[in-house]
């Protein structure tokens, strides 16, 4: 089906996709965005819009103020990028060896930009205040940005009675939203353990404990977590994405490193996860005469949306893209995002706006060295952040 694109005043649209290429060109990694700050604050001065700076080093935080007292409607963006180097040969392909904006993080900064440059352009007919929320490190879980933000006080003059965040996404075409009542993205466990044994040589396994075996037998123990111990319905996912150990060919291993990671979306499960972990972990390397150490890390918690800010995302969507086909039935994401410490203290929703390349049959995905984003869809998700803040507000004021 073919929808109604939204489409912006000419300059806006070349100025932000201008804007948007450069933070491409020059992508700067969780804790290290300082000139994507200063480009930000130098847009946010050129369109007169205030702002405060200083949360999480280098966080910004918009403020528009309608000319009448009213609730508050905060939106974010994240701004950082991934340690990946770029394949895509772009025309603005990244200038910066071995990092790139493979999560669509320039974009989400751009939408935010031109969303509060329109909403600017209106504060003398609004009641109530917006929030620009430029978060930084969004990819440095398990810490992120948006708790330091907030534990620098971004919302202490300004507190959200809602607050909404967007995210590209490649596997829906542009034109179409995904948002769900319920979850959208999972809580991300990360851990480390370490599998000590005894070593020797390979020819006398006899008189060595084979820290290699005991770490076979732990990877495969993990995997019954989730099939003999969470409930079907409920998704839970346990990875051992790195293996490290030995020495050589003819040496039994001492010592073998696992790495991976923990998702699940509801908090009973996750216990349930980590409680097994740990047990299956310590009980197996002592039965297989080793001994294991455990760090375990929590992570993003899962991002539930407010049914309510849900639906009203829902509605504005299939407003401004003319049908109701423009907001499909779309499965939660076990992917993990820093914006769920913003849902947990304030209510609010957090969608995905199609970003998919026209014709490709096979979508890059997300954090991908070839990860492409359909510029086409920057217009929507301006309109979007705008429409949704404007029906926010109304909503809020009844």
């Amino acid at each position: 089906m073919t929808f109604s694109l939204p489409t912006l005043d000419e300059n806006l649209h070349a100025e932000l996709i201008e804007f948007r290429r450069e933070l491409h060109r020059y992508p700067e990694v969780s804790g290290e965005e300082v000139e994507t700050a200063n480009r930000i604050q130098d847009a946010l001065k050129k369109h007169g819009i205030p702002f405060q700076t200083g949360f999480a080093k280098t966080g910004i935080l918009g403020i528009i103020k309608g000319n009448k007292e009213g609730p508050t409607v905060a939106l974010r963006a994240d701004i950082d990028a991934l340690p990946i180097t770029e394949q895509t040969n772009l025309p603005f392909a990244s200038e910066v060896e071995g990092k790139m904006h493979a999560c669509g993080h320039d974009v989400h900064t751009t939408m935010l930009l031109g969303a509060g440059i329109v909403l600017n352009q209106m504060k003398s007919d609004l009641a109530g205040t917006i929030l620009l929320v430029f978060q930084p490190a969004e990819e440095n879980a398990p810490v992120g940005g948006a708790q330091p933000m907030m534990d620098d006080g971004v919302f202490a003059e300004y507190k959200p009675d809602v607050i909404f965040g967007q995210h590209v996404w490649p596997d829906l075409p542009v034109g179409q939203i995904g948002v769900r009542s319920k979850e959208m993205m999972g809580a991300t466990d990360r851990f480390k353990i370490v599998i000590n044994g005894s070593g020797g040589h390979a020819s006398m396994p006899h008189q060595t404990n084979d820290a290699i075996i005991a770490a076979n037998h732990v990877v495969t123990m993990l995997q019954t977590i989730v099939s003999r111990n969470t409930n079907p319905i409920d998704a839970a996912v346990v990875t051992v994405g790195k293996i490290e150990g030995g020495y050589r060919y003819n040496v039994i291993a001492d010592k073998v490193t696992l790495e991976g990671s923990v998702r699940t979306y509801t908090q009973q499960t996750k216990e349930i996860v980590k409680q097994r972990f740990h047990q299956i972990v310590e009980n197996t390397a002592i039965a297989m005469g080793a001994t294991a150490e455990i760090e375990y890390i929590d992570g993003y918690e899962a991002t539930i949306n407010n049914p309510e800010w849900a639906e009203l995302v829902k509605m504005t969507a299939q407003e401004i893209l003319g049908s109701e086909l423009a907001t499909p039935k779309v499965d939660p994401s076990l992917g993990g995002e820093d914006f769920s410490r913003f849902l947990k203290n304030y209510p609010g929703a957090f969608f995905w706006l199609g970003t998919a390349i026209d014709g490709r049959e096979i979508q890059k995905p997300l954090h991908d060295p070839y990860f492409e984003c359909n510029e086409k869809a920057i217009p929507i998700g301006v309109h979007m952040l705008s429409n949704v803040t404007l029906q926010a507000l109304q909503r809020l004021s009844l």
